[in-house]
């Protein structure tokens, strides 16, 4: 069934720092203790904080904060990605993936960690300074979606008319246009560090091995051992995780941190998480395969966000923790950085997308 514009811009809205609601301790409460401490146990170094805004685009933020960590933990070298490369291009992807769909599929802000990987790898990727800074072709200090997105949602949605037998003609130049006009152009060329290069050629540049990367996943509804696609909006690209128990996955990132390799998640921040910097499940939710797949099939357990995982820590009590990067500026009382205890983890991880030679030891995968 096609889904709804309404239910598109309610579900993009929790990709947002607009998002508050009452904690509901069905999914896990959100505690914010001003007294609470943590001892840091591993800290993989990682790029600065970034600042999504008021846009859907965490999935741009996060992935791309993961894979300036990968290059910096290879090269030692810092970069600066550019976010709006990657949304100029992932839209357009998305436009011609739904009218190849005959409009049976989704237009919205958010994605997922394979959409960057997909973008560099077909197109490149080219350094912050080689764009219009988000917000700046709107007046707006960052990048605000609140007028593009929706002038580009409803160019997109015209193009496929009821009962139409051909969608319109020259419908990319328009969406293009659209998209050009909120986030700027794709550089064809342009000038680093005193070199010249083009997208294909920066990323090359990089070192990156783009096969690397793997998603990993655990739910009950498909088999342990195969990979699948996740029934999820914003998986549109149609990209399969390897499913595996939630005990194994929760080895596999506890294996990759102490290995050195930071990994990107994607998962569920539903309730009052922009008001803290602590993830907590209360005491009387213990995590579980069995209550993931139920909170899942009822929806009570969505895919709402990406973020980087790159240490680990223990609180006053000796609760282990995770320290996450947000992309929601220097937010929250950590100055922008979240820790989420492992149980909260387990409990609302949808994926992890990682390199796979942080594993190899651990899960010998093939895709």
């Amino acid at each position: 069934m096609k889904i709804h514009s309404i239910y598109a811009l309610i579900v993009a809205s929790l990709l947002t720092m607009s998002a508050s609601a009452q904690v509901n301790l069905q999914r896990g409460a959100l505690l914010s203790d001003a007294s609470k401490s943590f001892r840091t146990v591993k800290e993989i170094p990682i790029t600065s904080v970034k600042n999504q805004y008021r846009s859907g685009t965490c999935w741009a933020y996060g992935t791309l904060g993961f894979f300036e960590s990968e290059i910096l933990r290879q090269t030692g070298k810092t970069y600066d990605l550019c976010e709006m490369f990657v949304v100029n291009h992932d839209y357009m992807d998305c436009a011609t993936h739904y009218v190849r769909m005959h409009g049976y599929s989704q237009i919205s802000e958010g994605g997922a960690c394979d959409d960057v990987l997909d973008v560099i790898r077909h197109y490149g990727i080219c350094p912050e300074e080689a764009m219009p800074a988000p917000g700046s072709l709107t007046g707006d200090s960052l990048a605000n979606f609140k007028v593009f997105f929706p002038e580009l949602e409803r160019t997109v949605r015209g193009i496929v008319r009821e009962g139409a037998k051909e969608p319109l003609p020259h419908w990319q130049d328009s969406v293009q246009a659209v998209i050009e006009r909120y986030v700027g152009r794709c550089p064809e060329s342009f000038v680093y560090e005193g070199q010249t290069y083009t997208p294909q050629s920066f990323a090359e540049s990089l070192g990156l091995n783009l096969d690397d990367y793997v998603s990993l996943t655990s739910f009950t509804h498909h088999p342990f051992g195969e990979w699948f696609i996740i029934e999820s909006p914003y998986k549109w690209r149609l990209k399969p995780s390897y499913n595996m128990p939630i005990d194994e996955l929760m080895d596999i990132l506890d294996t990759a941190l102490d290995a050195g390799y930071t990994v990107a998640w994607g998962g569920d921040v539903s309730g009052d998480f922009t008001r803290t910097g602590l993830a907590m499940l209360p005491d009387s939710v213990q995590p579980s395969q069995q209550l993931r797949q139920e909170r899942w099939d009822d929806w009570r357990f969505t895919y709402d966000h990406v973020m980087l995982i790159y240490g680990k820590a223990v609180d006053e009590n000796g609760k282990p923790f995770y320290m996450v990067k947000n992309s929601w500026g220097k937010y929250g009382q950590y100055a922008g950085i979240w820790y989420m205890s492992r149980d909260f983890m387990a409990q609302n991880t949808i994926y992890l997308f990682l390199n796979r030679r942080g594993i190899a030891d651990k899960l010998k995968i093939e895709n």
